[in-house]
């Protein structure tokens, strides 16, 4: 009996989805547009359309794993649960004054994002820990249940509970909880001590504020999506991607759907590593535009990198400091607002500007003709004719060229230029923004990109790919096969991840090794435990100690890798060995990012981390791409190149034409339902032996 997977992914733009079956190698996919009002709806359909127009039965599907960017979307546009929250008494105000830093110092009127849950629906309650997590003032439970009934009145569904020094202590917190679910069932509650269990209050704060407010929100989507797939006859144990790149059980992210905001990312930069690893290259840069942002991540030897913390909803784009701090392990991304739903406009200057407000799917790009008015990305593709209107999304998509020239029309004339040439500057601008966003990605990396490839996915990535490396300076691309759908794909070939931290204060020259290993090993327990109830299908587990540490005095920690454990000796050399090879790791990472290390300073560990992986028990080997006569154009039409200064005949492609070893000079496009792959006149194409296209440019030299 087959068995399939079925991969979903809810983007801005599109859903996509994809079926594999491991058994037999095969792989199908569907691009359906998001249906905003209810995401579930478009899930629904389109894997009603994919089962069906494949021959799937739906009783041969054993999983289903899910992505999604709602929850990212509601805090964008506030559109989460009315939020309260509780707070160490004289501490209620944190949230709303920051770090007291301005994210741009020239702005005099700089505009902060208001917080989640305004002054009135706040409330502050005796009771206090210190910073060791003894309790130097008991909580007062009643006059706490009083200001809770308070808040209720005002409408409050969903509260937070961040209590001062929580991260050392959770007693009060959990005291607290318990006795408002008794008195408040109706009430959702999150508590600090349980989101982001580490140091510096405001960012704890943040997270916890930020997670209270998707909660309910988050629990009633995944309630229906669970009852949608049963109906259609699907396992309703859907795993859901998180953002650090793992898989976990449904009922984790109901707890705690803050960890899925980058969901959707991260299983993009699985799926280029994926691909990327059967062509023996370990280095690289992904790259995913999709119809409403563009995401940039880098990887090194096969392992993406990783960050303990980013912003959401930023007020203004590239300006840290301008979002809400959320303290959860993540793929590290860089994201810009540049996708083929990004609307070009002219700025007050008169200079175009593309992005970062999206036509979406509702109304969608003029082309569509679903009611958008607004030039966007998609439609200066179609109109330079990278895009085939009788083929868009597998022609399940119909587009029309006549709107959308008449749009450019509109808007070159506002600029002073015909329709293609402002077409062109779309492009070229969204090209320049993306490569502009990855060198300084990279930059901030220590690394040079040039020595990176560029692994080019979603349905916008292989159209903009060829321009995006030739400024970056890199001259290899890869593009996967069914690029388009390639986060989807992704879901299906990662592992399952957790990830715990605690905050600690430790010298490795001085304080107790015993302790560390303790702390250590009370981590590893809690990250075991999720890894367990998948053991079925992944395994085995890998477990990897990191620690954020610092110099003393310093202001800020450094992420580092820490050697396994245990840490056990038995004589006082082989204490001292362990006490060497702590200090030295964090001393090797410092130098190496920053050049140098501050001399007779101790280093001081502030938070312990500790991942981990298992993954899938089996792996998905697609079916090798057969061999055969070299494939030849299906047709011809006129493209534009810069290096052209206009339209050139170009042969197109189609890609499931294309056999291994065939190598063709550009000019050239090749078409497949998901994406299109724009090669330009410095390029060759050539095609791997697992079905990627490999993309070679060569720089004429002056």
């Amino acid at each position: 009996m087959p068995h399939w997977a079925i991969g979903i992914d809810i983007g801005g733009t599109f859903t996509d989805l994809v079926a594999l079956n491991h058994a037999s190698g095969e792989q199908r996919s569907l691009k359906v547009l998001t249906t905003y009002a209810d995401p579930t709806l478009a899930v629904a359909e389109g894997i009603g359309q994919l089962l069906q127009r494949n021959g799937i039965a739906a009783a041969d599907v054993r999983q289903v794993v899910h992505a999604t960017t709602l929850f990212t979307n509601a805090l964008i546009e506030r559109r989460g649960a009315c939020t309260g929250m509780l707070a160490t008494r004289g501490f209620g105000d944190i949230i709303e004054m920051g770090n007291e830093r301005k994210y741009d110092l020239y702005d005099l009127q700089i505009d902060r994002a208001p917080p989640l849950a305004p002054r009135h629906l706040r409330a502050e309650v005796a009771g206090r820990m210190d910073a060791q997590g003894q309790e130097i003032e008991a909580l007062a439970i009643e006059p706490a249940l009083a200001e809770v009934g308070r808040l209720v009145d005002a409408g409050v569904e969903s509260l937070a509970i961040c209590l001062l020094h929580a991260y050392r202590s959770d007693r009060h917190e959990r005291q607290l909880a318990q006795a408002i679910a008794q008195a408040f069932p109706q009430l959702t509650l999150t508590l600090s001590s349980a989101t982001a269990p580490v140091i510096r209050e405001y960012e704890r704060m943040s997270t916890t504020l930020a997670c209270a407010y998707i909660k309910p929100m988050a629990r009633r989507y995944l309630d229906v999506l669970a009852q949608q797939l049963g109906r259609i006859g699907l396992p309703e144990d859907v795993l859901m991607m998180l953002s650090n790149g793992g898989l976990a059980r449904i009922d984790y992210a109901r707890e705690h759907p803050i960890a899925l905001l980058e969901s959707g990312p991260a299983a993009g930069a699985i799926s280029a590593t994926y691909h990327s690893l059967r062509e023996q290259m370990a280095n690289l840069l992904a790259f995913d535009m999709g119809g409403t942002t563009a995401k940039l991540c880098l990887v090194n030897e096969g392992t993406p990198s990783i960050a303990f913390g980013f912003e959401a909803a930023r007020r203004k784009r590239f300006a840290e400091g301008s979002g809400m701090p959320i303290n959860i392990t993540t793929v590290d991304l860089i994201e810009i607002g540049a996708g083929g739903g990004s609307i070009a406009q002219r700025d007050p200057l008169g200079l175009l500007k593309v992005g970062p407000r999206s036509a979406g799917s509702e109304p969608g790009p003029v082309c569509y003709g679903r009611g958008g008015l607004e030039p966007t990305v998609t439609d200066a593709n179609l109109l330079l004719g990278y895009l085939n209107a009788d083929f868009f999304a597998g022609g399940s998509i119909a587009i029309d060229a006549a709107p959308a020239r008449a749009a450019f029309s509109a808007l070159g004339q506002a600029l002073g230029h015909e329709a293609t040439a402002a077409a062109w500057g779309v492009h070229n601008i969204v090209a320049e923004n993306m490569a502009a966003a990855a060198r300084v990605h990279v930059a901030e990396k220590g690394q040079d990109p040039r020595r990176y490839i560029l692994v080019a996915t979603g349905g916008g990535g292989p159209l903009h790919a060829y321009y995006v490396a030739r400024k970056i300076g890199i001259s290899t691309i890869v593009c996967p096969p069914e690029a388009g759908v390639a986060s989807a794909f992704g879901l299906l070939v990662s592992a399952a991840r957790a990830d715990r931290s605690r905050t600690v204060s430790f010298k490795p020259v001085s304080d107790d090794l015993r302790q560390l290993e303790q702390a250590f090993a009370e981590l590893e327990t809690e990250v075991a435990q999720p890894l367990a109830a998948l053991e079925v299908g992944f395994g085995p587990r890998h477990l990897q100690r990191r620690a954020d540490g610092r110099f003393v005095g310093q202001g800020f920690n450094l992420t580092v890798a820490l050697p396994d454990g245990p840490y056990a000796f038995d004589d006082a050399q082989g204490e001292q060995r362990w006490r060497d090879d702590l200090d030295q790791a964090f001393r090797a990472e410092y130098r190496q990012k920053f050049g140098r290390v501050p001399p007779d300073v101790p280093v001081e560990l502030v938070n312990l981390r500790v991942a981990g992986s298992a993954p899938p028990r089996q792996r998905f080997e697609p079916r090798p791409l057969p061999p055969g006569e070299p494939a030849r154009p299906r047709a011809t039409r006129p493209v534009y190149f810069q290096e052209r200064q206009g339209f050139v005949d170009t042969p197109v492609y189609a890609r499931e034409d294309l056999r291994p070893g065939q190598r063709i000079a550009g000019p050239v496009l090749v078409e497949e339902a998901g994406t299109t792959t724009v090669v330009g006149p410095l390029g060759t194409l050539s095609v791997s032996p697992n079905a990627n296209l490999v993309i070679d440019i060569q720089e004429r030299q002056a």
